[in-house]
């Protein structure tokens, strides 16, 4: 399967209501078009210490930061295969590196084993950061319903559109059923546009018009704050 490993762009959130959303679906029609997948489920596992030392830090809005999760664009069997993915975040720009690697294996390897294909570049980097950490463990199951959109004209443009977005602390299987706490307000949409440099003169415009400004809203982020921080403070207090 030929798949993108390789990312660098910056990729801008804004919160839509329905009404911003099916405008800017009418306002894309000239220049973009939905990916041949369609509207896709997407499970993640996002991997971090037992004191969720990755999160937190990326809270604090630091110059670097990064993050580990295991990836699948449908519900994943035995012997599918899923992306392991780090992402790492510097001044503004997203690097985002993955494999893809047969569910057990990725799962066996993010709990201290061996790598199992041949060392890459992507493979080095993802030991390296399992080995900083020590203790990598599935904290949070994300789910999110997803259309992806791409540029007409060529380049690297993308346009993605999130809903639905739901997450757990239990059943941390990329092989179960969505489910779990809405993170986003009854009604909204998550807007991405991934872009490597600037944006187009009509996408600039509509943002414009629509009175649109960027968020900063990470799901794994908005799921500690919620989910995961309130117990987590009452812990340690207890410790």
């Amino acid at each position: 399967m030929a798949y993108q490993a390789y990312f660098k762009r910056y990729e801008i959130k804004f919160l839509l209501d329905s009404g911003q959303k099916q405008r800017l679906l009418q306002a894309m029609i000239p220049h973009m078009a939905r990916d041949q997948y369609g509207r896709v489920t997407i499970r993640n596992l996002y991997y971090d210490t037992s004191h969720y030392q990755m999160i937190r830090r990326s809270l604090e809005k630091p110059v670097y930061k990064e993050k580990l999760r295991l990836r699948s664009y449908c519900r994943c069997e035995a012997g599918d295969t899923v992306f392991v993915e780090m992402k790492k975040k510097y001044k503004g720009i997203v690097y985002k590196r993955r494999l893809l690697l047969p569910r057990e294996q990725a799962m066996a390897w993010l709990a201290g084993g061996a790598y199992p294909g041949p060392s890459t570049q992507i493979s080095r980097e993802i030991t390296q950061m399992l080995a900083h950490y020590r203790s990598l463990e599935p904290r949070v199951f994300l789910s999110y319903e997803r259309e992806a959109y791409y540029c007409l004209a060529g380049g690297d443009l993308r346009i993605t559109l999130d809903e639905n977005v739901l997450c757990r602390r239990e059943a941390l299987c990329l092989g179960r059923e969505p489910g779990g706490r809405a993170l986003l307000p009854e009604g909204m949409t998550l807007l991405e546009i991934k872009t490597p440099g600037g944006l187009p003169l009509w996408l600039t415009s509509f943002l414009s018009r629509e009175k649109l400004y960027k968020t900063s809203f990470s799901k794994y982020g908005t799921a500690y704050q919620r989910m995961i921080m309130p117990n987590f403070k009452g812990e340690c207090l207890h410790a």
